[in-house]
């Protein structure tokens, strides 16, 4: 019987995950005011920054507001969603795959 030694090699590819783009998309009832606060508390910007953006988005129809791996878009989408809907407001968040 002859002795037969297994050699395997591991491959270990770690790729970066999938960059999402979080858009706000404008509307006419969700109030300013809660836009800014939303940026500010979800994506630490300033309040100065926040107020430009915001004016983007009402200009513009909509803005992205990050950039951000899949999981975390997704979960910023979905808290922000919520807090808008408890507040009575019909803000969207839509998320695109990042073509950079």
């Amino acid at each position: 019987m002859s002795n037969v030694e297994a050699r395997t090699k591991t491959n270990i590819a770690v790729s970066e995950p999938p960059m999402f783009k979080v858009i706000y998309i404008n509307d006419d009832r969700t109030a300013v005011e809660f836009v800014i606060s939303s940026l500010i508390n979800h994506f630490e910007y300033t309040p100065d920054t926040a107020e430009t953006i915001t004016m983007d988005i009402h200009e513009s129809g909509s803005a992205v507001v990050a950039v951000l791996p899949y999981e975390i878009a997704e979960q910023k989408g979905i808290e922000i969603t919520v807090s808008a809907r408890s507040e009575g407001y019909p803000l969207q968040i839509k998320l695109e795959p990042d073509a950079a």
